[in-house]
Formats: C-alpha cells, structure tokens, sequence
C-alpha cells in the first residue's frame, strides 16, 4: 500500500496520534518549526540560568529519586546525565519492533516541543534526525513500569553507544551516525533526567495500537456479518428503528456497517422466520462491537489530550530573567495505562465473540452447514483444529486483559511509591491485538468457506466483495491442506489493508 510522505510539522497547533502513526509506522518526516526551536532555546536559557544561579532544583542541581535533596556541582552535572542515561539503560527481553521505538522517539520529541523540559536543542534535532534517517535504537521490550528504561536505551544512541537497526541491519550506534553523517551530542544539565522521563512510551506504544484496533474493529464487522450471513442470521435484530432505541454511538455506527454489508442478500431474505431468535454472538453483533468501538473512542481522547500536554519533571516556566521550576508529577502514566487497559478489554471482547460465532460455523448441530466445513468429512477434519487455535488465543487474551493499572511497587527508596505500569499496559494490549487478528483471520476463513456451500443465491453486497477478495489470496478448502500458513496470511492482510480499500464498489463506506 502507498501512504503519504507528506511531512509531519511539529508547531503551536495540536498534534494527533495518526501524525504519531504517521512518522512510526510510514515512515513520514517529522519537521520542527522555528517557533519550537525558539521554544527549546528559551527552555534550555532557564535551565542554564539555574545552573549558573546554583538554584537548588530536582534533577537540574540535585540528584534523582530519592537522592534528591543531594545538592551537584556545577562540574558533576553533566556527568549526572552521562550516568543517568547509561545506570537507566537496563533493559531486558526481546528488542521492541521498530515502529513502535520510533513512535516513542516521536512522542519524545513532541513533548520536548513544549519547551518545558527545557533539554539541549542539539538533542532534539538529533532525535529529529535519527528518525528522518529511519536510524531506530535496539531497545528491549521489558523493564518499564511507566517510564526510564525505555527512553534511556534510546538516549544511548545519542551518545554513540548501544546498537540501532539501520537499513535493514543490526550494527553499533556510532557506525550508524558516522554512515549518514551525525555526530553525538555532549549532555548537559538535566539532559540526562529529560531523557528518560516523561509519558512517551506508553503514549507512542498506544498510538500504535489505537490505529491497529480501529482497523481491527472494522474487519470485525465484516467477518461477523459473513458469519451472521452463513448462519442464516435474523435481520430484524439490526432494524434500525429497534437499534435507535438504544442510542449508543458505536452500537448506532455496527448496525449501520451491517446493514450495509448485508443489504440485497438474498441468503438472509429467504431465511426469516427461520427462528425467533439468534444466539447472542449473533444478535448481539451491535451491542458489543458498538460497545468496543465507544471504548476506543474514550482511549482516542486520552491519547490525545497526553499528546498535546507535557509530562517532564520538573518543568520550567517562564523566561531566563523571570522563571519558575516547579517540580511535579505528569510523568505518572495513569491515564494512559487506564486507556490501553481499556483498549485491551475491548479488544479482547472482540476477539471472545467471534470465537463463539466461528465455533457455531464448524458446528453441524447449530450451523446447518457440513462438519468443520468441508464437504468430504471423517477423512477429512476441516476447519476444526483452527477453531481449538482460535479458543487458545482468546484464553490468552483472557489473562491479559487483567488491568495492570491495578497493580503497584514501591520504588527508587519509597519516593516513587505509586507506578502506573502503562507502559506494561500498552506492551500487552499489543500483544492481545496480534492474538486479535488471528482471531478475526480465522472467521474470516471460516465464514468464507461457509459462503461455498451455498448455491445460486446471493450475498449481502459488502460481504460478497469481502468473499471475493479473499478468494483472490486463498482457495477455497475442498480437503484437508497445511491451515498455519493461510491463516498468517489472513491476518496479514486485514492488518495491511483497510477494509474500505477492500470494499472500493461498496455504495458507501465501513465505519
């Protein structure tokens, strides 16, 4: 797929996590205006004039956490940074993917922008320039419980240490820099405790998954109303007059994409009065997709709002003659590990619903279609294991979804005695939204296969090009063949393409 490579230009207006999508995962180039470098300048003039001043001030004079009373030197404040970054960097685990490093760089940056951390302009251009150059830190996976590491392994880079994926390659920082012509930057005060704090993690990670769960949730949609349609669904369960009653924003916008999908089919026209009722994961498609998608509508104002505020501790304000430091808490990530706990919840009910729906698909006792939906059964078993795959996945994301917001340490000496583990909160909602897809993948197949066994009718006109596209990508199941590989193909391709792109001669579009 193309994307635009129209530049994201960082100023005084608001900023929007598809810019943030835009620079991780399309590799768009970020811009400063001259009015933030002339914010950064103001921001570094204060800090300085604290240095010079020997203002006692956290983090800029003293040390961190809970040597924060111990006053510096001016002589030993640069290598407070130097330390900061290298004691911070202890990261373990598997390397974090490189869109979603280059989303937190990003958010760093954003943040910086404010002028209120009051870091060296030399490292937010550099910062700048590493994504511009698609130079990404190796930064491992765990070890955040809301901030520090994380960051701290991307500050690594800065200075010329560490390794940093390039072209395609792993090799060391320093290579990297010299290849496209960057030098390291000389930390200064607080540059050390500037780079390793705030709310870019979790911000960066979310952004990425908020972008992966609105496409989830449409291709949702369209794999339930196959499902829906192969299983000879009630159409009166989504009239629209009985669903205006329950007016919910995103219960309004499902049934509105189902009946879009659904319209002319004459499967489902021929079929009412079939039975009074459907079972829930068929009924209820609108009330719980709908009630999903106004989760994520919640997350979307959260991520937003922690875009556009600053989150370093501590803040300076003003101007070098006339300044405030204040010292304060907006690197707590509540708000952020409160939204990806929420996403993940969502999305995890996204996934649990359509399990049952492709289970009832692969049920003869319920379907009415072959055993495991294939015609030659008993030699053949079908589609019945990638149901058993489907059911392991949502046990899975079942565990996940337990809130990690919910839980606590005490660290740095009892000075930080409340974490907001969202970083761990974003990491895992990642996690359940690559089960998610799988999920989504496998119902996809399922109800594409179900959609074979029925003859001189007609499809709902959404769900019959959805039918078609896939079946220019996978072939219909007529015996039994190795499944792993089309259902990683599956789930990549409704990670890839938006369903709107899919459904192009569709009169009108999915939501």
């Amino acid at each position: 797929m193309s994307h635009s490579i129209t530049p994201v230009t960082l100023n005084d207006q608001a900023i929007c996590w598809q810019d943030i999508v835009q620079v991780a995962r399309h590799n768009s180039p970020l811009e400063l205006t001259d009015k933030v470098r002339s914010k950064l300048r103001n921001g570094r003039a204060i800090v300085e004039q604290i240095v010079k001043t020997q203002q006692k001030a956290y983090g800029i004079t003293t040390g961190l956490g809970a040597l924060c009373e111990v006053l510096l030197q001016p002589e030993e404040l640069s290598q407070l940074s130097y330390n900061t970054v290298l004691s911070h960097a202890c990261g373990v685990g598997d390397t974090l993917k490189v869109e979603q490093t280059r989303a937190i760089m990003c958010v760093a940056v954003v943040n910086y922008s404010k002028g209120t951390a009051g870091i060296s302009p030399t490292i937010v251009e550099l910062i700048v320039d590493l994504l511009n150059h698609q130079i990404t830190p190796c930064v491992p996976k765990k070890g955040s419980v809301g901030y520090l590491t994380h960051m701290a392994h991307i500050g690594l880079t800065l200075i010329g240490i560490g390794d940093v994926d390039y072209a395609g390659r792993t090799m060391p920082a320093a290579e990297a820099l010299a290849l496209c012509g960057l030098s390291v930057v000389e930390l200064g005060a607080k540059d050390g405790l500037s780079l390793v704090n705030g709310t870019p993690c979790a911000t960066g990670i979310s952004c990425l998954a908020l972008d992966d769960c609105k496409r989830l949730a449409q291709w949702a949609d369209v794999t339930a109303a196959m499902s829906f349609e192969a299983l000879s669904g009630q159409k009166n369960a989504f009239d629209q007059e009985i669903l205006s009653l329950k007016p919910f924003e995103g219960l309004q916008r499902v049934g509105e994409n189902l009946r879009l999908l659904l319209a002319d089919s004459s499967v489902i026209e021929s079929r009412q009065g079939l039975r009074t009722q459907d079972a829930l994961s068929i009924r209820a498609i609108p009330q719980i997709h709908g009630a999903c998608r106004d989760q994520f509508k919640h997350a979307e104002q959260q991520i937003n709002t922690e875009l556009n505020s600053s989150s370093d501790n501590p803040m300076v304000l003003g101007t070098a003659e006339n300044y405030r430091v204040i010292s304060h808490a907006h690197p707590h990530g509540e708000s952020m590990a409160m939204a990806c706990d929420l996403m993940t919840i969502a999305v995890h009910e996204l996934s649990s619903v359509a399990e049952r729906r492709l289970d009832r698909l692969v049920n003869p006792l319920v379907s009415g279609l072959p055993p495991f939906l294939v015609k030659h059964s008993g030699v053949n078993s079908g589609m019945m294991i990638a149901q058993y795959v489907a059911a392991s996945l949502v046990g899975e994301n079942k565990i996940l979804s337990q809130p990690s917001v919910v839980n606590n340490f005490v660290t740095s000496g009892l000075q930080e005695d409340h974490l907001s583990m969202s970083t761990p909160a974003s990491l895992k909602l990642q996690e359940v939204l690559d089960n998610s897809f799988n999920v989504i993948a496998i119902e996809y197949l399922f109800g594409a296969q179900a959609f074979e066994f029925f003859t001189d009718e007609t499809f709902g006109k959404g769900t019959q090009l959805a039918w078609r596209w896939l079946r220019q990508h996978i072939a219909p199941y007529h015996e039994d063949r190795w499944l792993a590989p089309e259902i990683n193909l599956c789930s990549e391709l409704i990670r890839q393409h938006k369903v709107n792109e899919v459904l192009q001669s569709l009169d009108g579009n999915i939501y």
